[in-house]
Order: C-alpha cells, then structure tokens, then sequence
C-alpha cells in the first residue's frame, strides 16, 4: 500500500465545507455515513437532488425558481443542439452571483504586472466599475446574445469587459495577446464579435510586445467588428485609428444603478475554443448556470475556498483556467491577476508573489514546477510561504517527481492534482481537501460527475487503463458549438466512440482508492505490441533525469507494428552519445517495462507546445508522416517542428 505525502487531521477536515456540506447530506438524505466515496456516489445516483442542494447550500441568487431540474435525454444533442433542460424555469445572472459580496471592505482581486505595477478593486469598486462598463455597452447597442470578444493579458479590464457582458446578457469570448493574427482570427472570426476590447502593448520576459498593430489587421478581417476599444496597458503612447476608441469611453462614469438581466438557466455565458491543432479549433458555447454551479462545487467543496481566501492561478485570458478563477468571486475569495512571464526576472518570482500577496490557493502547471527544480531554486529556503492552504496543478500529468520536490522543497499542504478541460470548463477529477494525497494521483472523482475507464469494449474498469468517460450527465456540458445547428460537430466530438455516454479523450486508471492517475490523452495513446501505453508513463521517468530539460514521444508505425520514437531537449553542456542513450533507456525500462523503451532517441532543440502549454505529440507525428497540419497557428512555437521534418528521411529507414 503507498504511503499519503500529505493527510489532513481530524481537525482540519472537522472545518471543510466538504465536511459540513457532508454532513448535512448525509441528515437529509439517511446516508449511512459523510464519507467522500458515500456522497459522491450518492451525487451521481441522485443528480437532480445533488445539484439542487449544491445551488440552495451555496445560496445561488435568482428572481424566479425553477420547475424541474433535470430533463431527460440530456446526452442527446443532434435532435436539438441548443436545448438545455437543467433548472427549466429559473432566471438568474452570472455576474449578479459574483458580485453578491457588494463590500467596500473585501478587496475582490488584485493585479500585479510583470514590471512591478500593482492595482487592487473591493467588490464595491467592482461592482461600480461593471456597472458602469455595461452601461456604456448598451448605449453603443450591444445587447443579449452578441458578442463582446477581448483580446486582452489577465489585468482588472479583462474581468470588468467580461463581467458587465455577462450583466446584460452579451457573450464573451477572449484571447490572449500572445497569440497570432490567424491564430485570433481562428477563433473570434466564427462568432461575429460586435466590439473587441485590447490592450496596446504588453510585457513578457521584461520585452514591451506590441499588440494594436495585430489586431488592426484582425479588425479588417473580421467586418462585424464595430468598435475596438483600447486599454492603456503599457507607456506606449497610443495613435487611434479608424474604429479605435479609448477604454475609457467604453465607461459610463455616470452608472449608478445595477441593472443585471435575469436570463435563463442555460443563457450563453462565454465562448471558449479547443486546441485547434488538428483544424479550426472548435467554438464551444457554455451555459451561465452551469459554469456557476460546477465552479462553486470545484472551488468551495474540493479546494475549500472560503470567503476571504486569496486564489491565483497562472493563466491567460485565452485558457478555460482564466474563467475557473473568475468565478472564485461566487464564494467572496479575492483572485490575484498576473501578467507577465513566471521566471521573470527569476525562478523566485511566483513565490515572491505568494509572500507578498498572501495566497491561500496557489494554481500552476507541471511544466512550470518543473522548471523552477531543474533550476535548483528552493521556494521554502527563499520565502516564507505560510499563506498558503493548497497547491493546485493542471495542464499535464503531474508527475511523481514532482509530487515529492513539492513536499521536500515548497510546503506541507494539499497538492491537488486536477484534469478536466475547456469542453467543460471544470474538471472529471481533482483535489479533495478531506483525502490523502499520494504521488501521480489526482484525489478523487469529482461531485455530480460519473467518471470511469472504459476499456475497448465499453466495459468500465479499475486498477487498468482504460478510456475516460462520464457516463451521466452535467450542468457544465456545452450547451452546443457555434454555428453546429444539428448537433453533428458536438455529437461527434464526445458521443461517437461510445453512444450516450461522454468520451472524453483521455487514457486514465481509477485506483483501489478511488484515485485517478491520467496518463496522458488517449489520440496519442503509443500501442507497441498490443500494449497500450500512455505518453506520460515515459515523460515521468525521462524528465526526472538531471540530464533533460524536457521530451516528447511519438509511435511511428513500423513493419506491421509501432515504434516509439523519442526526442529530447538536453541540459546545456549535454551530449546525446551512446552512453546517455543507453542510460535514457535503461532508466525507462526500470520504471516500466520493456514494452515502454523507445526504439530511436534524437535531440531536439525545443517542444512544440500549444499556447497554453501542452505538448503536441499529434503535429509531431503528422510533420514526421509528411501530412500538413491543419492549424498551424494554434502552436506558439510552429518553428520547433522543422526538425521533425528534417528527420523524416531518416526515419524512413
């Protein structure tokens, strides 16, 4: 049996609002017990009461209730992709829920830039601002449905724009502004935006980017684009142009009265995009009341945010992360805003900025934790780091090593693991606050949402790898892809594999603990054999060693079978030789077995990678195949796959 890196004491988990919405399960309902196994089982047995108690413990706002909660048939979407049938009845408003706390005394975010500049709001100040942004909506004609797009960094703006379209019933959508023309047109060019909110210019590892020039040339892509509003977001003086206007003439100063629509349930609330690395990234419509009860069972009952908490997550407005920690304002916890490069101007900035911002919840990647100990940096030798109460990671796998460097080298809290994705906006399994934590395991499947591993034949699974799906339905399901008017794309893209149950696309094993390990997604699931084997099974050993920065594997197919192929990006100083390879593999096969040792090793300079991080095993095989990939804009880095392409002859032979 593993030993727990970390366990909460009998008093700590006493304090949960896990425990205490338990608890009151548990009296309700006759539950034998407040167990985590013995509620979650009872939220997905029972989803229409789960739901129901979540919405009334966490005291959601709303002018009129609902009639039924849960309708039939959810999981069919090509007869009507645009029907909802959760909270049939009830009107609400997002931003009214988050900005309930109407304070002058709870600080609701702080910003903090990449060069030093800070800005914090109270609710109150929140609030006015909102007030006072939808104001100026309206009077330039946006109204329900359209669309307000923001090319924008995560700053007070970013929130304020979103906030104030979600009062009067508009739809956001954002995108960072490190992404590129096409890349931006990709996305927002689907939807029509009516204005777009942006920035002049922004900071990046100490380097001022411009960004207005960009989206002058999105604007004249784009014809439905009425207005481009500017934040002044660096010293760079702005030259306004045709429809450009300042971010201060968005704003009506005079707004006093809130005015929040009260719309539906299922009113589209923002519109998110997937990777788009094999085509125009999909354009997925989320509903306003789902994202609002899957976020407050996320952060209240799984990561314990109680009002009062200070919760960061390293983000950008054009990753599902971004909204996750928007709606942290739904339980009164303040969100810290930051801008700029993690490393700047060194490895000790993001834990500086724990002490200095008292973060109770600190949210991450593996990619960056794993830079900052292949550096040497030791957070809890530099800092204090007493703020805080969890460590939260997404992104990738986390892998073992660095489960263990958390506990050794930053802090004695919960690490809490977690995976779900932008389809919907929330997470199948994560961090629990009254479970232990053990190494490469997410704690547990989250509530209301029926997770297994299927294996091929659509048997559920444990204790083997097998295939993630959620075999019941879940308020946080796309309410339906833009522009999909029968559903097709949607049903495609989740129902096809197994019908009426939701296939997610990632290769998991649920443990006898009730745990999850995900080794990866299950497209780029490496199959030499007959055996099935996740790419992370191999990252974990091959990123442990001191002599790599960072890898990516591939199976090529190979008279009549497949191959692992494996390029790594070495420490400087390093030589791949015969020696370093043998080690490289001799290493794998003793965490994993034979099966997992690549059959070719190269060096690469770099890891082509999404821009929000993930590594792209599939543009890496299509480049190796020769077949063009589809949306190159969609990887930050497109000039890392020209190796790929120089060794394909060689890996003809």
């Amino acid at each position: 049996m593993p030993t727990p890196l970390w366990k909460p004491n009998s008093s700590e988990k006493r304090k949960t609002l896990l425990t205490k919405f338990s608890k009151n399960i548990q009296a309700k309902y006759n539950l034998p017990d407040f167990k985590y196994s013995t509620l979650h089982q009872w939220s997905i047995d029972f989803p229409e009461f789960f739901w129901e108690e979540v919405w009334k413990d966490n005291e959601v706002m709303a002018s009129k209730s609902w009639s039924t909660v849960m309708g039939n048939d959810l999981f069919n979407v090509r007869n009507d992709s645009k029907r909802s049938a959760w909270f049939d009845g009830a009107r609400m408003n997002y931003a009214e829920n988050l900005l309930q706390k109407n304070n002058d005394e709870i600080e609701a975010l702080s910003f903090i830039a990449e060069n030093g500049k800070t800005f914090s709001m109270n609710y109150a100040e929140l609030k006015s601002a909102v007030s006072q942004c939808a104001s100026g909506m309206k009077a330039i004609g946006v109204s329900k449905m359209d669309r307000v797009a923001a090319v924008i960094p995560n700053c007070p703006e970013a929130i304020i724009g979103f906030l104030a379209a979600s009062s009067i019933g508009a739809i956001w959508s954002s995108c960072s502004p490190d992404f590129g023309i096409k890349g931006i047109n990709d996305r927002l060019g689907q939807i029509s935006p009516k204005i777009i909110i942006t920035i002049n210019a922004y900071h990046y590892n100490g380097i001022e980017h411009d960004s207005l020039g960009k989206i002058r040339e999105v604007a004249k892509l784009i014809p439905s684009i009425e207005e481009v509003y500017v934040v002044p977001f660096t010293e760079a003086e702005i030259e306004f142009k045709g429809q450009e206007k300042p971010w201060t003439e968005l704003m009506d100063y005079s707004a006093i009265v809130t005015t929040f629509a009260q719309l539906p349930f299922d009113h589209p609330l923002y519109i998110l995009y997937s990777s788009g690395t094999t085509g125009v990234p999909k354009s997925i419509v989320h509903g306003a009341g789902g994202c609002l009860l899957k976020h407050l069972t996320e952060h209240r009952y799984h990561s314990n945010i109680n009002p009062g908490d200070r919760v960061f997550y390293f983000t950008t407005c054009g990753w599902m992360m971004w909204n996750w920690l928007v709606s942290s304002l739904a339980s009164g916890a303040t969100i810290i805003l930051y801008d700029g490069a993690p490393t700047f101007p060194d490895f000790g900035r993001m834990w500086k900025l724990i002490d200095d911002q008292k973060i109770t919840h600190f949210g991450t990647s593996p990619k960056f934790l794993s830079a900052v100990k292949k550096s040497g940096y030791s957070p809890k030798n530099n800092n204090k780091l007493n703020s805080l109460k969890a460590i939260l990671s997404t992104g990738s796998p986390l892998p073992g090593n660095l489960f263990s460097w958390i506990y050794e080298e930053v802090a004695y809290v919960p690490v809490m693991s977690i995976a779900g994705g932008t389809d919907i906006v929330g997470c199948f399994m994560g961090g629990n606050p009254n479970l232990p934590v053990y190494s490469e395991e997410l704690q547990c499947k989250s509530l209301g949402m029926n997770t297994l591993a299927f294996d091929a034949a659509g048997k559920s699974v444990e204790c083997e790898k097998g295939e993630l799906v959620c075999a019941t339905p879940f308020p946080s399901m796309p309410l339906y892809f833009w522009k999909d008017n029968n559903g097709e794309k949607y049903h495609n893209a989740y129902f096809e594999k197994f019908p009426s149950v939701w296939t997610h696309g990632d290769f998991i094993e649920i443990t006898e603990r009730g745990g999850v390990i995900v080794y990866g997604r299950s497209d780029t699931v490496l199959n030499p054999g007959g055996v099935r084997i996740g790419t992370s099974e191999i990252y974990r050993p091959v990123e442990e060693m001191s002599e790599i920065e960072d890898s990516i594997v591939v199976g090529q197919s190979w008279e009549n079978d497949i191959r692992i192929l494996l390029f790594v990006v070495l420490k400087k100083g390093i030589t791949l030789d015969d020696e370093l390879i043998s080690k490289i593999k001799a290493t794998i096969r003793n965490d994993t077995s034979t099966r997992h040792v690549p059959s070719l090793i190269f060096e690469i300079q770099d890891i082509p990678r999404t821009i929000s991080g993930k590594k792209v095993e599939k543009a890496v095989l299509e480049t190796i195949k020769g077949e063009n990939i589809e949306n190159i804009s969609a990887i930050a880095n497109p000039e890392s796959l020209s190796i790929f392409t120089i060794l394909r002859e060689e890996l003809k032979n």
